[in-house]
């Protein structure tokens, strides 16, 4: 199991002495993933959180007419869940599919209940995670009432360079709320 980088992430928040880190690995199960695999589907249960070791994936739903809307995007060194079902133990209402080939690092409920106990600390790391997503989601539903889609693309770019050489366009545009022939249309107008 390649850890490395999960033991980097945290890092970012909390220090872990050597036990602390070998009772964190051992609560730790790998997934690998296929491209086009799916991590969770919406309807199934939603136990895990998970860390992105390797790889890229998407979250969307489908609306009402079956039209796929991309949520949100996770690469190497990010989080990623269906948070509201994840917390409350309901079952998913998103998809979570690879782009490319992945490989993470999944943490089940249970265990992220019983690291809080025996390592406090971690309701930090966790918190600051929540704290950033929530950040993250606010500016993007500000933008995204306030800002024409040329600008959104642009703050997107900007913002997330690794995601954007590593999905398909389609699902940046679904990302948007735009369609693949308008995104092309502002990617020629630059």
């Amino acid at each position: 199991m390649q850890t490395d980088s999960i033991l980097s992430n945290i890092s970012k928040h909390i220090s872990l002495d050597k036990a602390e880190i070998k009772y964190f690995l051992s609560l730790l199960r790998t997934r690998e993933l296929k491209k086009r695999d799916f991590l969770l589907r919406a309807e199934e249960p939603c136990t895990a959180i998970n860390y992105v070791n390797s790889g890229a994936l998407r979250a969307f739903y489908h609306d009402q007419s079956g039209k796929e809307a991309t949520i949100m995007f996770a690469v190497a060194d990010w989080w990623v869940t269906d948070m509201p079902c994840f917390a409350n133990q309901i079952p998913a209402m998103i998809n979570i599919e690879a782009i490319t080939k992945s490989s993470v690092l999944q943490l089940e409920k249970e265990d992220i209940e019983r690291l809080y106990i025996k390592i406090p600390k971690f309701e930090r790391h966790f918190r600051i995670l929540m704290q950033n997503a929530y950040i993250r989601e606010q500016l993007r539903t500000l933008q995204n009432l306030s800002m024409p889609a040329k600008a959104r693309y642009k703050i997107f770019l900007k913002k997330y360079p690794k995601i954007a050489q590593q999905v398909p366009q389609k699902n940046i545009a679904s990302y948007l709320g735009i369609t693949p022939e308008f995104l092309s249309t502002i990617r020629r107008v630059k």
